[in-house]
């Protein structure tokens, strides 16, 4: 169960860090993006610094809370941003799902191995 959580864990460890390398090395395309999901021009400057900081707080477990409250990010980031593509109209908010799916997993696995 330790191997499994691991695995889907850095695997989504994984795909927010190269989500927030994306968001910083495309910067202007990325602000193009949220903007045409509705998000202002700020928001790109706050989401890859939260991401790379959650990834810190699942990974290091320093503190439970900091760790409950990376996942719940992450949770609302993902929902929201489904939701994002689906009222404006850009598909595939597969991403989204798929991380969301990690997210949820690890979560799980988290909490039958550490309790």
């Amino acid at each position: 169960m330790k191997i499994a959580y691991w695995i889907v864990t850095g695997l989504f460890c994984l795909l927010m860090l190269a989500a927030a390398a994306m968001e910083i090395f495309t910067f202007g395309e990325s602000v193009k993006f949220l903007n045409q999901l509705g998000y202002p021009a700020h928001i790109a400057y706050v989401l890859p610094v939260t991401k790379i900081l959650g990834v810190i707080a699942i990974l290091t477990r320093y503190s439970d809370t900091l760790k409950e409250w990376a996942y719940a990010g992450f949770f609302f980031d993902f929902v929201l941003a489904a939701l994002a593509h689906y009222f404006s109209g850009i598909p595939s908010p597969i991403a989204a799902i798929v991380a969301l799916v990690l997210l949820m997993t690890s979560y799980a696995l988290g909490k039958k191995v550490y309790g």
